[in-house]
């Protein structure tokens, strides 16, 4: 109750930057009356069918996440027992890619932690067991949840030192929280060992799912018709700049400025992290007197010859696009606000990656690429810049970087399949008539 009452004030404090978000045309707020009443629409079951309630704050999450449901699918129909997964988002680009993925029919917007939006979509998608991925925990969620007797699973758990330093600072409150949780399935040991010291119970090292989430098939259909769709030919070198936030993309131009002239096959291609950064973008690309074209112009448009950027207006592209490149940078790395993003992505299609200093949320990815001598770290415009240049003037060194890159990658691979047979463990058998919900008295 006293959690409500301090909800519902950050609530309606919220509120008119809710309302700004809608009008202003930034990133609206993802279904906030809904998530506030947890009012969704009911899923329907099939009859004795085990359902798995997945749950992935954006984008990368719900990628990932969709990697694991088709593990947990594949697992399932071979052992006799099908399953059917279920998934939330908290964003607005997470929930598109998620009913692109899922279908809408089995995507919803995740409740905010209040207990009565949580209890309503409880009652509404009736679960078996839930899967949150990565780290996000909410204690109405978690204790609403387990007052059902349902599992709760952690996959591919993360926990930075800044983030582990921040929960000791409430310790019984996050060990409350974790002793709720059924299975923490850490990516690391040193994920593993931090959960452990806030009190988390049954803790196993599964490995990063970050590694089988990745494509890495460059000559799949969706990477091919990118490509034929931007017209970039065979000779051309693609050097992508991709997930970033300001002042990458400004980086990303100007290394390309300085260096095309003398490289007439040389392209590049940005992919911003959030799509309704575009007008900002436009700006910037407007001011350079460059011929550039938007992504979303090609499809009725086709693709101009003379220009040598592309602008990727588009949500949900990005782990085709890496296929296309022979040069990456990946950010939300270089600024120290962001913790970056997911460099495997480029690394397992053998593109040669770069990426700046800041990478708090891919510890464990970015120190095995390092040991493998496998990517390479920036700290700023001109290093970027120089990166690029060493790239385009020895180009058998950016081929064995990428190489030693898709390499690792592909040794790594296999949490995913480890992930979902733990979660396959801990699934009850759905009987003919169950809900999924039965009340159990919450821990203390």
């Amino acid at each position: 109750m006293v959690l409500n009452i301090v909800y519902m004030l950050a609530f309606v404090l919220l509120l008119p930057w809710v309302a700004w978000r809608r009008f202003s045309g930034a990133r609206p707020v993802a279904a906030p009356w809904t998530r506030f009443t947890g009012a969704v629409v009911p899923v329907p079951r099939r009859d004795g069918v085990p359902r798995i309630w997945l749950h992935g704050v954006s984008v990368g999450e719900v990628q990932l996440l969709a990697s694991l449901a088709a593990e947990l699918g594949r697992q399932a129909d071979a052992s006799g027992r099908p399953v059917e997964c279920v998934i939330s988002s908290s964003t607005t680009t997470g929930l598109d890619v998620a009913a692109r993925r899922f279908g809408p029919d089995r995507t919803f917007p995740c409740p905010l932690d209040f207990t009565w939006a949580v209890d309503n979509v409880l009652d509404r998608v009736r679960p078996d067991l839930l899967v949150l991925g990565e780290l996000e925990l909410w204690p109405n969620l978690l204790a609403r949840t387990r007052a059902r007797n349902l599992p709760i699973i952690v996959a591919n758990a993360r926990m930075s030192g800044r983030s582990a330093a921040g929960y000791a600072r409430i310790r019984p409150l996050v060990g409350r929280m974790l002793q709720r949780v059924s299975l923490v399935a850490a990516r690391s040991q040193q994920d593993a060992d931090r959960f452990v010291s806030l009190g988390a119970g049954d803790v196993t090292v599964t490995g990063s799912m970050k590694f089988d989430g990745v494509k890495g098939d460059r000559h799949a259909a969706d990477v091919s018709r990118l490509q034929q769709l931007a017209g970039i030919g065979d000779d051309d070198i693609v050097f992508l700049a991709g997930s970033t936030q300001a002042p990458e993309e400004q980086f990303a131009i100007a290394a390309f400025r300085s260096l095309a002239a003398g490289h007439p096959r040389l392209r590049l291609v940005i992919v911003p992290r959030h799509v309704e950064r575009t007008p900002e973008i436009t700006a910037l690309l407007d001011g350079t007197g460059l011929r550039w074209q938007k992504r979303s112009l090609l499809d009725r448009a086709g693709a101009d010859p003379a220009a040598r950027i592309l602008l990727v207006d588009a949500t949900g592209e990005l782990g085709w696009w890496w296929g296309t490149a022979a040069i990456a940078f990946v950010g939300g790395s270089l600024d120290g606000k962001r913790g970056g993003q997911n460099m495997l992505e480029p690394a397992a299609y053998g593109v040669a990656v770069c990426f700046g200093p800041h990478t708090r949320n891919f510890q464990d990815e970015v120190r095995v690429l390092h040991e493998a001598d496998a990517a390479e770290i920036v700290a700023d415009g001109a290093a970027l810049r120089a990166f690029l240049k060493r790239c385009l003037d020895d180009p058998a060194w950016a081929r064995a970087l990428g190489g030693r890159a898709a390499a690792t990658v592909s040794a790594r691979r296999g949490a995913t399949a480890a992930t979902a047979a733990l979660i396959l463990s801990r699934l009850s058998p759905a009987k003919p008539g169950e809900t999924g919900c039965q009340e159990m008295p919450l821990p203390r």
